[in-house]
């Protein structure tokens, strides 16, 4: 996925929920994973992906990415039901 702007969630093996943004969620997914990702994952490897919506800016990608992160853990899994 390239030629955007991404906001996406990942659970990490410990079952936490980890929120990001990215224009390239293929390359920042292998990131992650690779261990060179947000410090946060870094220790919580591996990580899968869970959810991505799209932007056309990367201003309303990131005011999403703030959205998303208000969320409790409940809202944030039934967002992810929409991508299973």
């Amino acid at each position: 996925m390239a030629n955007g702007h991404y906001v996406y969630i990942v659970m990490c093996s410990d079952n936490t929920l980890y929120t990001g943004y990215t224009v390239d969620v293929d390359k920042r997914m292998i990131a992650h994973n690779n261990g060179t990702g947000a410090k946060y994952t870094r220790a919580r490897l591996p990580v899968e992906l869970k959810y991505v919506e799209m932007f056309d800016s990367k201003s309303d990608a990131m005011k999403r990415e703030y959205e998303i992160k208000q969320l409790s853990r409940s809202e944030k899994f039934k967002l992810m039901e929409v991508m299973e």
